[in-house]
């Protein structure tokens, strides 16, 4: 071999090992590469999971400091109902036991001076504590004591004070001044603005406690006070619209379990799913109004029995200076009640926010004894007479739910499909495709495989090896070998150019068979995923079948829940053991005049 010969052979060899060691590093770059997507996909995973753990700890940290805050208030405000009102609690716990002593003969004139001096000191301010004092004074017959008692208190509170001596007359079964000091309370009042203590009025009229005569007095004047307010639309339309929002109340949660598919492609979802909730409220206020409607009253057999539980809500009720401290600390209750969800703690809070109004009308009063009872302290038997008054407003806002949830269904349900799938490192992006559910499933069907096969067929098509653009520099290459080295010798040329074009070729097979395992590869993902939305979208059309059957049985109960609201009309409250009751005949006249 010539020494030129040999250095051309030494030459070949180099390259030849260039070349490997070029296919080497293209290889294990193609796996880092690989390594790298890999660990980007895994770290933007991390990244997400982080980002949602940190927003988690955040809202949980926000809820236990509302829950902190809420109980260090609730203790600084009942430090301070304690301190400012809290001889009102012995006065009213004084109230009923000192009634119930009478009934025992156990009042003496000197527990009288003792009561009356230490609820007076006590209570500077309180009407309940002269009331009592003239109570007393008038069961130890202490005429001059007794009245100024009386005026003492009614000063404090004209409402209060002639409600608490109707009541107690009424319990001495002194119907006739129980009757005037009721008239008395009645004439003072406006309907537009009752005071709280009006409720007692409700649970009286439930309880027969007035007797006939007061039972005649109360049905004119609250049959004239409604006449009067019946006459303003806002008054009627604010009745309408507190019913309203109780049987939006009602309303049922939200199916998406049950219709996993549907909610999932169809834009028309939330629609769907709150004319179902909506129409699935007629049973849950048909249940409801029935068991209230249907509840089995039993009125007290005893006159005093029945009054005492009257005078307890009344006696108990707030005056007006306590409540902005008890709306606060209801509120901050409901905060404690609600893990800290500020929101639903304001929520509750205005449900209940008859229970600290100073003053109400005499509608307003009706629907919250009929749709918040304890708002106002009033009994289930109070509940189903003002369950039966507010029938008009209950059907014009159960008329409106009805009608506005089936305006509510959307004419025409749709399905969507287009989403991202990420593929071999590259993100294919479907374009949406939307179908109605008024055409055939087979026409949809074959328009959805349609539209997947249009748009995957490119994407698929670009993960093809390149090989127009990969072999024209190997063939540019080994042109200049042949035309380079074969100007000196043609067979070391012709060698070089074998083995150059030999590991070229294979470097570029390599690169083509990785081309052909991410093309079968994408296609595989993306035939999956094709199969997948067109399962989904027969899933979603079988569940549309399956909401409109549930939602016509939802809505079959509907004439139902109407006819138990028609019949609301007719609803009377049970017979008192209480109506034919006549005044004592051992009652002095005296006593029964000064008391009145």
């Amino acid at each position: 071999m010539s020494e030129v010969d040999y250095a051309l052979h030494q030459k070949v060899q180099q390259v030849s090992n260039l070349v490997v060691r070029l296919s080497e590093q293209v290889g294990s770059v193609s796996g880092q590469v690989s390594a790298v997507e890999a660990n980007q996909q895994q770290t933007r995973t991390e990244l997400q999971q982080l980002r949602d753990e940190f927003l988690a700890f955040v809202q949980t940290a926000q809820l236990t400091a509302n829950v902190q805050r809420a109980e260090t208030r609730v203790g600084v405000i009942q430090d301070q109902v304690d301190h400012e009102f809290g001889h009102h609690k012995t006065v009213r716990r004084t109230a009923v036991g000192m009634l119930q002593a009478f009934d025992l003969g156990l009042v003496s004139e000197d527990n009288v001076r003792a009561v009356g001096d230490q609820l007076m000191l006590q209570t500077p301010r309180y009407w309940l504590a002269p009331a009592l004092v003239a109570l007393a004074s008038w069961s130890a017959d202490d005429r001059s004591l007794c009245e100024k008692a009386v005026e003492e208190a009614f000063r404090r509170s004209p409402d209060r004070t002639s409600l608490f001596f109707a009541l107690v007359l009424r319990r001495q079964e002194r119907a006739q001044a129980a009757v005037r000091w009721l008239r008395h309370y009645l004439l003072a009042q406006d309907p537009a603005a009752l005071g709280r203590e009006f409720a007692v009025i409700l649970e009286s009229i439930a309880q027969g406690a007035f007797g006939p005569a007061g039972r005649e007095l109360l049905d004119d004047t609250l049959h004239g006070w409604r006449e009067q307010l019946m006459g303003d639309d806002q008054a009627q339309q604010r009745q309408i619209t507190r019913w309203r929002d109780e049987i939006d109340s009602l309303a049922q949660p939200s199916a998406s379990a049950e219709f996993l598919r549907l909610a999932q492609v169809s834009p028309q979802w939330p629609q769907l799913d709150a004319v179902l909730g909506r129409a699935r409220a007629h049973q849950v206020v048909l249940d409801k109004y029935r068991a209230i409607m249907d509840r089995e009253f039993q009125p007290s057999q005893r006159l005093e029995d029945a009054v005492d539980d009257i005078l307890d809500r009344l006696v108990s009720e707030y005056d007006n200076e306590e409540l902005p401290l008890r709306r606060d600390l209801a509120f901050n209750h409901a905060v404690i009640d609600h893990g800290g969800d500020l929101d639903a703690a304001r929520r509750t809070a205005d449900a209940d926010s008859a229970s600290y109004e100073e003053t109400l009308d005499y509608l307003t009063v009706q629907t919250t004894a009929a749709l918040n009872p304890a708002a106002i302290g009033t009994s289930p038997a109070t509940q189903r007479l003002s369950v039966a008054a507010c029938q008009e407003w209950f059907l014009q806002a159960h008329a409106g739910f009805t009608r506005d949830y089936r305006a509510a269904v959307p004419p025409d349900v749709q399905a969507q499909f287009g989403t991202a799938y990420t593929v071999a490192a590259q993100t294919f992006h479907l374009p949406p495709w939307v179908g109605s559910f008024t055409q055939q499933l087979a026409d949809l069907e074959q328009s959805l495989t349609a539209h997947w096969d249009h748009y995957t067929r490119p994407f698929i098509d670009r993960f093809a090896y390149p090989w127009a653009k990969k072999a024209t520099p190997l063939g540019l290459t080994v042109l200049g070998i042949l035309v380079v080295i074969g100007m000196f010798s043609f067979p070391a040329a012709l060698v070089i150019a074998i083995l150059v074009g030999g590991v070229w070729g294979l470097i570029l097979n390599n690169g083509a068979q990785a081309a052909r395992r991410h093309q079968d590869n994408a296609r595989r993902i993306l035939e999956a995923a094709k199969q997948e939305s067109v399962h989904n979208l027969r899933a979603a059309s079988a569940e549309l079948t399956d909401w409109n059957a549930k939602l016509r049985t939802a809505d079959a109960v509907e004439p139902q829940c109407r006819e138990l609201i028609q019949s609301l009309r007719t609803a009377t409250q049970g017979a008192s053991p209480f109506e034919g009751r006549t005044v004592s005949g051992s009652a002095t006249t005296a006593q029964e005049d000064s008391a009145s």
